[in-house]
């Protein structure tokens, strides 16, 4: 560093690393010099003067574009340790002063031919003041150019060189202090420590790229820069140890300073604001959160743990406390947090840029659980947009649109449920789901007091799963969940994260399984989400004819983009481990697997191989589906797919006859024989002869899929009437209709799915506005026995379903099952075998005409000596007319139906009947 001019001066209040006062005679000696001095010695002086304007200049390009050289308050050193130092001082200078009496000429002389030595005296005397004052906890402070004079009397700053001591009393005053240290060459020019221009125009804007690399504190030429972004703030201090530097207010919400130090220290900022002091780490102090193999990762869309890199994080970060945000956002120009915490104005958090990974990254401390926040994105046209974290785990309420800060505490009690969930899949186990719309099954309560309540109803009837819709957060309820936008958060309506992991634990803790309904397909357009999210399209199709979901005025996914294959892929496994969901049903396959969906011609594009097949989508399921099965031992996903497109369940290394791989699905949803078999329960009993394929054209393709049979939601609203509705005839035929359907419903090869209310013939249509008709239940009601004997019905069900492996063991071999008679339309008589792998059979028999078929005749093997009812839809505790076969059946030895032996019943009207061998 530049040595400053010298001074002829002294001051009282100077320490032992600093100028001493002389003794009189040498203060008169000097003085007498300066009288009799030469013009050579003018010519020292001017030298002198030169020195003392460049010491100026270059002070002056040491501090801010307003501010003036930075001065130093120190704390009163050691006084003993001071005395001591100064009485030493006096005395070598004043013996020096005795036994040399040098003419004013030749010192004169003497300081103009030795510069350099004076100039290396004058920074070993700096480095020791330095280290002098360090040792005694001075404490610096950081002032404006002219400070008051009190303060002209304390020690000057090391930014401002300390004078050349005379006849070397600082050199040796100094070494009483402190050993001498060295300062490095590149410390030895000051810079300014101010954000530039440019940078601070970025900042302000909200487009750098890399804050980091210009705030916080950094290693420059004459010590370390101080920088901090604090709008709205009236003063920044720097505490380190026990040093504390006001850095200058550089305006704007800027401040800045220059310290003498070597490194970096362990620092903390006092922030002042009107009325409030906050102590507070640096956050451009930090290190990046996320590590390569992170952003490897997610560049290569293969994160498969993409919720523990992205989104906001509560953590511990190099000692300190506080929380991650990060996001991608390939297209910003610039990212900001903005929060509860910086009263929604994120200008003064601005995120790092990751790089080529498109992630955008803060770390802030001191920042924990429960505050709300949101990215604050400058788009590529300029403009900025507030947006909602795609990867937030928990949001606020609706309508709000925040996201939470929020991390897991809960602990698992399902344990042995999970251990076992994958002793068999679910195509080979049994399977009966009970379909709940959670927010309006019992309204107004939240996941815990469900918990409380929903699985010991659902253990009661015998379910052996529940599908819960809508979990992920959504904007509409009127959506019913469908329209997502918070994919990784559980909808706050009812309760947080942690409550949701709950409910889940205590429905397996029940021995019940939970499955979920997800949406893949697409995502509403709300700007708060993900629509456009940094500016262009990014999670949807950058194609519009592409985007567009036709059907539902939202956008589709692109599928085709590895980084939002991985959002999708690694959100159905978030789901699974990080909830224990059990299964996933996945709606509108069918939408995404067909690039002409809902579209005319014209309106879509064909693929590379001139098909209209979504290549992109079809890669996708089979990576979710590959992926979910591989981590997640005893999955099941689930298909809403309503088409005949070839593979749905067949494993995706299996190419089938389109030359596709399968979708890797385990179960589908037969659409076909839901439609079907409710267009032929719907008619007229009289004309049902003429629709009798419906019922029976199922079993042409049964063991094509692995099939569910699914009474959804769907099927009870909008105008479609509630399933006993939907039957014809009196009150007493709908009801009885509505038991037999059943019957055969749990009868049928394939898995079964019933939504709530259908359980006892609710027969009003549901609405998420008040759910179901609870009422009709009361026993203070008049009809109660009516509803109540169809969930008794239900109950029986599921435990002869459960407790019959020919039921479900064999649901996907054709093995498993036998015609008795298919044919009998004019009867509206159904009658079939399902068998298990041991060939022990259960035989259905559905009668769907409104009348009692007495010694209806039926072949039956020859093997089995007797047959007794395990099920009749039509007894008189279930609300039917009580016609049943209380006795065993033994065959005849009749020929019948193309079987060496018979059996005559007695069919009740419109009922179903289970016989198994006595």
């Amino acid at each position: 560093m530049t040595p400053r001019s010298e001074s002829s001066g002294s001051h009282p209040k100077k320490t032992a690393g600093e100028k001493i006062p002389e003794q009189p005679t040498a203060a008169q000696q000097k003085s007498a010099a300066k009288k009799t001095a030469v013009p050579k010695q003018a010519a020292a002086k001017k030298a002198v003067a030169k020195k003392a304007v460049a010491k100026k200049t270059v002070a002056k390009k040491a501090v801010a574009t307003k501010a003036a050289a930075t001065k130093a308050v120190a704390k009163k050193a050691d006084p003993a340790k001071a005395t001591a130092a100064k009485s030493t001082a006096k005395k070598v200078a004043a013996t020096k002063a005795a036994a040399k009496k040098t003419p004013a000429k030749k010192t004169a002389a003497k300081k103009t031919t030795t510069t350099k030595t004076a100039a290396k005296k004058t920074t070993t005397t700096k480095a020791a003041a330095k280290k002098a004052t360090t040792a005694k906890s001075a404490a610096t402070k950081t002032t404006a150019a002219n400070p008051p004079a009190k303060k002209a009397a304390a020690k000057k700053a090391p930014a401002k060189k300390a004078p050349a001591r005379a006849a070397g009393a600082g050199k040796v005053a100094a070494r009483k202090a402190a050993p001498a240290q060295v300062v490095p060459p590149e410390m030895e020019i000051a810079v300014s420590p101010a954000v530039d221009a440019v940078d601070r125009e970025r900042l302000l804007g909200g487009t750098h790229h890399d804050p980091h690399s210009v705030l916080g504190a950094h290693l420059v030429p004459g010590g370390i820069a101080f920088r901090a972004f604090r709008p709205y703030a009236l003063s920044v201090t720097v505490v380190a140890g026990e040093l504390r530097a006001e850095l200058h207010d550089d305006g704007e919400g800027f401040f800045s300073g220059l310290l003498p130090l070597r490194e970096v220290p362990a620092y903390r900022l006092l922030v002042e604001y009107e009325g409030t002091l906050l102590d507070t780490e640096d956050a451009y102090r930090f290190l990046p959160t996320l590590g390569d193999l992170d952003l490897h990762l997610i560049g290569e869309g293969r994160h498969e743990e993409l919720w523990t890199a992205l989104g906001a994080h509560p953590m511990t970060h190099e000692g300190v406390t506080g929380t991650r945000f990060s996001v991608w956002a390939p297209n910003a120009r610039g990212v900001r947090v903005a929060g509860t915490f910086n009263f929604w104005d994120g200008t003064g958090h601005v995120m790092r840029s990751l790089g080529s990974s498109g992630v955008w990254e803060l770390f802030l401390p001191d920042i924990g659980e429960g505050e709300l926040y949101k990215f604050e994105i400058t788009r590529p046209d300029g403009s900025r947009t507030l947006r909602a974290d795609p990867l937030a785990r928990r949001t606020e309420v609706p309508p709000a649109t925040s996201s939470v800060i929020t991390s897991s505490a809960y602990e698992w009690g399902d344990a042995e449920w999970l251990a076992r969930r994958a002793e068999a899949p679910a195509h080979e186990a049994p399977f009966s789901v009970y379909e709940v719309h959670l927010a309006s099954w019992r309204p107004g309560l939240t996941y815990r007091q469900l918990a409380d309540q929903l699985p010991g109803y659902v253990k009661n009837l015998g379910f052996t799963h529940v599908e819960l819709m809508p979990v992920a957060e959504h904007p509409f309820g009127g959506s019913w969940g469908y329209q997502v936008t918070g994919f990784y958060a559980p909808t706050a309506r009812l309760g947080t994260p942690d409550d949701f992991r709950h409910l889940v634990d205590s429905l397996h803790r029940a021995g019940i399984g939970v499955l979920m309904d997800w949406v893949p397909a697409h995502f509403p357009r709300d700007d708060w989400a993900l629509a456009e999210f940094d500016g262009r399209p990014l999670y949807e199709h950058e194609d519009p004819l592409r985007a567009a979901h036709p059907d539902w005025g939202t956008l589709e996914f692109d599928f085709g983009r590895r980084e939002v294959r991985n959002f999708l892929v690694s959100n159905a496994l978030y789901w699974c481990e990080e909830f224990h969901i059990d299964g996933l049903r996945v709606d509108a396959v069918a939408s995404m697997l067909y690039l002409d969906y809902s579209r005319e011609a014209g309106q879509w594009t064909p693929n590379e191989h001139g098909g209209r097949e979504n290549l992109d989508a079809v890669a996708f399921l089979q990576e979710m589906n590959a992926t979910l099965y591989r981590r997640v031992p005893g999955v099941v996903t689930i298909a809403e797919e309503s088409t005949a497109w070839d593979g749905v369940t067949r494993a995706t290394h299996h190419e089938g006859p389109s030359g596709f791989g399968g979708l890797g699905f385990g179960l589908k949803w037969n659409m076909g024989w839901m439609h079907d078999s409710l267009q032929y329960m719907s008619h007229e009993p009289v004309h049902r002869k003429y629709h009798h394929h419906e019922m029976t054209f199922s079993m042409v393709y049964a063991y094509s899929e692995n099939y569910v049979l699914p009474i959804s939601h769907d099927e009870v609203v909008h105008g479609k009437r509630s399933l006993v509705s939907k039957m014809p005839g009196d009150w007493w035929q709908q009801r009885a209709g509505h038991r037999a359907y059943l019957g055969f419903m749990w009868a049928h090869p394939g898995k079964q799915l019933l939504f709530m209310g259908q359980e006892f013939a609710q027969g009003a249509e549901w609405s998420e506005a008040h759910g179901p008709d609870w009422w009709l239940l009361d026993p203070g009601y008049g009809a109660e026995p009516d509803h109540r004997g169809v969930r008794d019905l239900v109950r029986d069900l599921n435990t002869v379903y459960r407790a019959t492996p020919a039921l479900w063991r064999l649901d996907t071999d054709p093995a498993g099952f036998e015609w008795i008679v298919g044919d009998a339309a004019d009867d509206n008589v159904l009658a079939f075998l399902r068998l298990d792998p041991e060939g022990s059979p259960i035989l259905a028999v559905s009668n769907f005409a409104p009348v009692i078929r007495q010694d209806y005749r039926l072949g039956v093997p020859e093997d089995v000596p007797a047959w007794h009812e395990a099920v009749n839809t039509d007894a008189a505790r279930y609300g039917g007319s009580d016609i049943t076969n209380p006795d065993p059946v033994k065959p005849e030895a009749q020929p019948w139906h193309g079987r060496p032996a018979s059996i005559r019943l007695t069919l009740p009207p419109l009922s179903t009947v289970w016989l198994r061998p006595a």
